[in-house]
């Protein structure tokens, strides 16, 4: 797994199970949201890492990180945003729960440059109620030695997030991913009326 994998991870085991991550689920009508973790790479590799768990706790939060901190690992290359969208549509539809909300959470270093136009995937799932917001990891090292033609920001808020309240926080380099998926789940779960799925 490259270096880059692992902290993306370690960013989500340590933001699902902070505190104030855990107090906004808590506070939420339901108390609980529902949480499956997809990693991708080009158009050919989707994989759902872990499936559907409800977490409504400190002590659900921690056995949810352990478990993605046990996962196998991959490291591959490419980036079919597109394609990950895709694979995330399916397991939306096979969530156990009837959620009142439905949102995907991309994150990611480079352009979709790999599959079908992901213009396209958002469009499909935000017709069927789905809200993708964004969390580009904003770094020194160019995707396979290019800079992207835009910002990377501006490519996420031109061409992946869409749906109700869709946002994007930026992470400026790797190492302040965590602190930018904790900022992103509180304000997530904090603008919903009920349980959310993502």
């Amino acid at each position: 797994m490259t270096t880059r994998a692992r902290l993306q991870r370690e960013g989500y085991r340590a933001a699902v199970s902070d505190p104030q991550v855990i107090e906004a689920i808590r506070g939420g009508m339901i108390g609980a949201i529902g949480l499956a973790y997809v990693e991708w790479a080009g158009a050919e590799y989707q994989r759902l890492v872990l499936p559907w768990m409800r977490i409504g706790g400190v002590g659900e939060a921690r056995a949810w990180s352990e478990k993605l901190a046990e996962a196998p690992r991959a490291s591959l290359s490419w980036t079919s945003i597109s394609g990950g969208l895709d694979f995330s549509r399916t397991v939306l539809a096979q969530a156990p729960w009837d959620a009142t909300r439905k949102v995907i959470d991309v994150s990611g270093d480079g352009v979709n440059n790999s599959g079908g136009p992901v213009e396209m995937a958002r469009d499909r799932l935000v017709a069927e109620g789905v809200t993708i917001n964004g969390l580009p990891i904003v770094n020194d090292r160019p995707t396979f030695g290019r800079m992207p033609p835009i910002p990377l920001d501006d490519y996420y808020r031109d061409s992946v997030i869409g749906g109700a309240g869709a946002f994007v926080i930026v992470a400026e380099d790797f190492q302040s991913f965590g602190n930018a998926v904790k900022r992103k789940l509180i304000r997530e779960i904090a603008a919903l009326d009920g349980p959310t799925s993502g």
